[in-house]
């Protein structure tokens, strides 16, 4: 074929017409691929982890970006109209986009809540809070992991030709994870039992304690749409006090300025950064007792947050 070609069209020619071949050829692969829309970036990596080279992933949210304030653009809209499917965290975390999903369901789109098959026994009601739940669930790699699971079967509803992949992919993220939180729950328990208090900007971390042996004290509760009330943050402050707590942290999607100030007013350390609703910067390496771990992944949320709060607080 290639030498008709040639004696047809002259080598330049033919050389020009492979290059189109090819470049259709990648194209048309890549348009195959699915179009997965994504809100939050634990969300967002769980996808790429599972789907890999037979999905496109696009995420709303960044780094550091607080998804109970976000509102979405124009540019949103158009991108979650476009997608085959669409991934959200639901639980309310997401409580300025609730309408728009479910607009898009009821007109037909694939939209999922990754929560949505978490049995309701494993879930926790925050106090003060009516008819909620806590929708931080990533903090506990057992919870995330059903998150995981239900991806992985959306994924393959989809696209079966790549039931296999998403299979095999899922279960190897699954294992790492297991792995993972032996691993956090070894280094949580380095520190006293009766030192492992974790203070923060908000409840994100309920999940995360219980997970790993922590009482968490979340100074704005389980959004950050509203501020805490004065009494809250003396009582929080006499309770520093009282129980010698040498560390407090901040958020890294949260303002820092309740944190700071009741470290002043306590005495206690900041003892570090914490992600909280937002992965870290993809590619930035950290290494802990001899993990090496990348901060815009999950497993460096983990990974990230019990070394620096193990650290601050041992």
């Amino acid at each position: 074929m290639i030498r008709l070609m040639t004696r047809i069209l002259g080598k330049s020619m033919v050389k020009a017409s492979v290059i189109v071949c090819l470049l259709f050829g990648y194209v048309r692969a890549e348009a195959e691929k699915l179009k997965v829309v994504t809100t939050t970036t634990m969300i967002y990596d769980a996808v790429k982890q599972i789907g890999a080279n037979r999905v496109q992933v696009e995420g709303l949210m960044g780094a550091g970006v607080d998804p109970h304030l976000y509102k979405p653009a124009a540019s949103d809209v158009i991108k979650l109209t476009k997608a085959d499917i669409v991934f959200y965290n639901g639980l309310a975390l997401e409580g300025k986009m609730a309408d728009l999903f479910s607009r898009l369901y009821n007109q037909g789109k694939p939209v999922y809540a990754v929560t949505e098959k978490i049995s309701k026994a494993k879930l926790l009601k925050p106090e003060g809070v009516q008819g909620h739940w806590d929708p931080h669930v990533w903090g506990d790699p057992d919870l995330w992991i059903e998150c995981v699971s239900l991806i992985a079967e959306s994924l393959m509803k989809a696209d079966p030709q790549g039931k296999t992949a998403y299979l095999q992919a899922a279960q190897t993220y699954t294992k790492k994870l297991r792995e993972l939180k032996v691993w956090g729950i070894k280094n949580a328990h380095h520190i006293p039992e009766d030192k492992r208090f974790l203070i923060t900007s908000h409840d994100a971390f309920n999940y995360f304690g219980k997970a790993f042996g922590f009482k968490v004290i979340g100074v704005q509760g389980i959004s950050t749409v509203t501020e805490a009330p004065l009494a809250d943050l003396i009582h929080v402050v006499d309770f520093i006090k009282s129980n010698k707590i040498p560390a407090i942290f901040v958020e890294s999607s949260v303002s820092p300025t309740t944190i700071k100030r009741i470290s002043q007013d306590s005495g206690a350390n900041i003892g570090g950064e914490l992600f909280s609703d937002a992965l870290g910067t993809k590619g930035e390496i950290e290494s802990f007792d001899a993990l090496d771990f990348d901060l815009g992944t999950y497993e460096g949320w983990i990974a990230h947050n019990i070394a620096t709060i193990t650290s601050a607080l041992r």
